[in-house]
């Protein structure tokens, strides 16, 4: 098939812009013409709450990546679904994650559409974790232009019917591995790189840093009493996109000073295995979630999981097994910790990730997006 890829991707750091490339490159190992269409303006500086959009990475040159769209202009939302209609796709495919895109988005397709072509559309979060008056007002314009829908967690099926009326096709598939950050390291070459002591335990939060993502909640369960009997540490990987200031005075009220490692800064990708490699357990805390991409490097790297039961983190982390689901709750997320520490459930748990994580190949999504396209 002749495919195009609607989406952020490099120069666009993050993983949308992963997802988006492995996406595409998994796409081309089976054999289709694929392109993907990114932003040349994604947001305006003052609408991005991170330090840059964009990545540090050597330009991809085995994908085909055409910068086309101004995500605020709708002269170049029109220019670029004429452009991609003129190449007479069989699919595209529009990875969508929030409401500001749809305007964008329902725009392209509209112009893009031919009498062959059909519109897929990805989604990633169809009402955010942190929503706003556009997410009741923006999406309705996107998902009319759309033939069908592919999910990755069954609550984001029930988000994408809020606006859909029409009953337009849809599948779930699970967020596909994230394989590309290279093979696990040992942990004493990876404590060397980051600095740290290999004979220490480690607790990893990864990802960038806002409110839903429960941060707050991690450090008052790694403050529990009972976490001191281990030489454990928690190690903050990620950039804050909101104001560090309250987690810092956590820090220090809850007596954690010389127990938690902050590495806050954008992970690029090429260091991202040195901190999934010397993690014993990754935990995400999240008071709120659809699917979740670091649970997928924690899969690749082999690396049990504590999550929170919500959004669609239980339906890929099965409890006991691969790791922990807990409530959203300081008291069950230190249990659970306490409980794999205690008890040595790594071994056990590493056992069943290796067998567990045979269910999230690319192939599988792919295959889901090409029965939702037949």
């Amino acid at each position: 098939m002749k495919i195009i890829i609607v989406g952020t991707a490099f120069p666009y750091r993050g993983g949308l812009a992963a997802y988006n490339e492995r996406l595409a490159r998994e796409y081309v190992k089976q054999g289709n013409d694929v392109e993907i269409v990114t932003f040349s303006l994604q947001y305006p500086g003052f609408l991005f709450p991170g330090r840059t959009q964009f990545s540090t990475e050597s330009t991809p040159t085995d994908l085909k990546i055409s910068r086309r769209i101004n995500a605020v202009n709708p002269l170049s939302w029109i220019k670029a679904g004429k452009e991609i209609k003129k190449k007479a796709p069989d699919m595209v495919i529009f990875c969508y994650w929030m409401a500001f895109m749809a305007p964008c988005f329902g725009t392209i397709a509209r112009y893009a559409r031919g009498s062959k072509t059909k519109m897929v559309a990805m989604i990633h979060n169809m009402i955010p974790h942190e929503p706003t008056i556009l997410d009741r007002l923006f999406p309705n314009y996107f998902v009319k232009a759309m033939d069908g829908f592919v999910a990755m967690a069954e609550s984001v099926v029930a988000d994408i019917n809020y606006f859909d009326k029409q009953g337009k096709p849809k599948a779930v598939s699970p967020h596909p591995i994230y394989d590309h950050y290279g093979d696990v390291l040992t942990k004493k070459e990876a404590a060397l790189r980051l600095g740290l002591h290999e004979q220490k335990k480690y607790i990893l939060f990864f990802g960038f840093i806002r409110q839903y993502k429960g941060l707050d909640l991690l450090l008052e369960a790694f403050a529990d009493k009972r976490l001191r009997e281990f030489p454990v540490r928690l190690i903050v990987a990620g950039e804050f996109y909101e104001n560090p200031q309250p987690y810092l005075e956590s820090i220090i009220k809850l007596k954690l000073e010389g127990l938690v490692e902050l590495r806050t800064g954008f992970i690029p990708d090429n260091e991202v295995r040195n901190y999934f490699s010397v993690a014993d357990i990754v935990a995400q805390p999240y008071r709120s979630a659809t699917q979740s991409g670091v649970s997928q490097i924690a899969y690749h790297f082999e690396k049990p999981m504590l999550v929170t039961n919500v959004g669609g983190l239980a339906e890929i982390v099965p409890d006991g097994k691969v790791g922990y689901v807990v409530e959203v709750s300081p008291k069950q997320i230190a249990d659970a910790l306490v409980d794999f520490f205690a008890n040595n459930r790594a071994e056990m748990m590493i056992e069943n990730i290796k067998i567990e994580k045979q269910k999230f190949a690319w192939s599988r999504m792919t295959d889901t997006i090409n029965g939702l396209f037949n």
